[in-house]
C-alpha cells in the first residue's frame, strides 16, 4: 500500500478527532443562530457519509467481491459485511447508557446549562462525572469512526478528505457536550477544553487500529470489499442513528432535511469532479 496515502490518511483522522476540542472551545462564545447553525451541519454531515456510503464504498465493496466471487455470491459478501457494520456499531451504541451516550449531547447540554450559576457542592461533582463519563463514551463511539475515516483515506485521499470534514463536523457538538459540564462543575476553561480535545483523539486510535490490524489484510481483494462494506454501514448507522436526531434536536425538522440534502449534493458532485 502507498505510504503516501497512509500518512494522508492518518493526518486526515487526526485532524478530524482534533475538531472534537473545536466543540470545546465553541461551547464558551454564545451565539444567537449557534443552534440553527449546527442543525444544517450535522445534517449535511450526515447527507455526505449516507451518500458516499452507498455510492463509492459499496459500490466498490460490490464491484471487488463480484470479480473475486461472482456476482451472486459477491453481492451477498458485500450485504452480509455492511449489515454487519451496521451491527458492530449498533451494540457499542447499546452498550453506552442512554443518558451517557454522545448521541444525546443536547439533553446534556440543557442539563449543563439549567445548572449555571447555580453549582454548588454534589451539583459539581455531578456535572464533572456527567462530562467525564461522556468523554469515555465518545472515545468508544469514536474508534470505529476513526478506523471508517482511516480505510476510506486510504482508497482515495481526495474522497477521504470529503469524509474526514464530514465527522469534523459531527464531533463538534460531542466537544460541546465534554466541555460544557465539565465548565460549569470546574469554572475552568482550560480543563474543559483539554478533557475535549484528548476525548477526539480517540479517533486517531481507531486509524491506528486499521492501520496496525487490518492493513496487512486489505492487499486481500476479498478482505478489501469486506472491509469497504463493512466501514459503509458503520458510516449509516452512524449517520441516521447519530447526525440526524441530533440535527433535529438542534434546530427545525426542515433544517435538518435541507442540510441532508445539500450534503448528498455536495457529495455526489465532489466524487463527479474528483473521478
Amino acid at each position: 500500500m502507498d505510504p503516501y496515502r497512509i500518512a494522508v490518511a492518518l493526518a486526515l483522522t487526526l485532524i478530524a478527532g482534533l475538531s472534537t476540542g473545536a466543540g470545546g472551545l465553541i461551547s464558551f462564545i454564545p451565539t444567537r443562530d449557534s443552534r440553527r447553525s449546527l442543525s444544517v451541519a450535522l445534517g449535511f454531515s450526515a447527507g455526505i457519509m449516507v451518500y458516499v456510503s452507498f455510492a463509492e464504498l459499496l459500490s466498490e465493496a460490490n464491484r471487488t467481491l463480484a470479480a473475486e466471487m461472482g456476482g451472486r455470491w459477491g453481492a451477498l459478501a458485500a450485504a452480509l459485511a455492511f449489515f454487519g457494520g451496521i451491527l458492530f456499531i449498533a451494540v457499542i451504541d447499546r452498550l453506552v447508557p442512554e443518558n451517557r451516550n454522545p448521541h444525546e449531547v443536547h439533553s446534556i447540554e440543557k442539563d449543563a446549562l439549567a445548572h449555571a450559576g447555580q453549582i454548588q457542592g454534589a451539583d459539581e461533582l455531578r456535572l464533572m462525572k456527567t462530562g467525564l463519563v461522556t468523554a469515555l463514551a465518545i472515545i468508544i463511539h469514536n474508534i470505529p469512526e476513526g478506523l471508517a475515516t482511516f480505510a476510506s483515506s486510504v482508497k482515495d485521499p481526495k474522497v477521504g478528505l470529503v469524509i474526514a470534514a464530514a465527522v469534523s463536523i459531527h464531533n463538534i457538538p460531542e466537544g460541546i457536550a465534554v466541555a460544557i459540564p465539565i465548565y460549569y462543575s470546574t469554572r475552568s476553561r482550560g480543563r474543559a477544553f483539554w478533557i475535549s480535545l484528548l476525548s477526539g483523539l480517540s479517533e486517531f486510535a481507531g486509524a491506528l487500529l486499521g492501520l496496525f490490524l487490518f492493513m496487512p489484510f486489505l492487499e486481500n481483494a476479498v478482505l478489501f470489499g469486506v472491509t469497504f462494506a463493512f466501514v459503509a454501514g458503520i458510516m449509516v448507522f452512524i449517520s441516521f442513528d447519530e447526525l440526524l436526531p441530533a440535527a433535529r434536536e438542534y434546530g427545525e425538522h426542515h433544517l435538518s432535511i435541507y442540510g441532508l440534502i445539500a450534503g448528498m449534493a455536495v457529495m455526489a458532485v465532489s466524487l463527479i469532479i474528483l473521478s
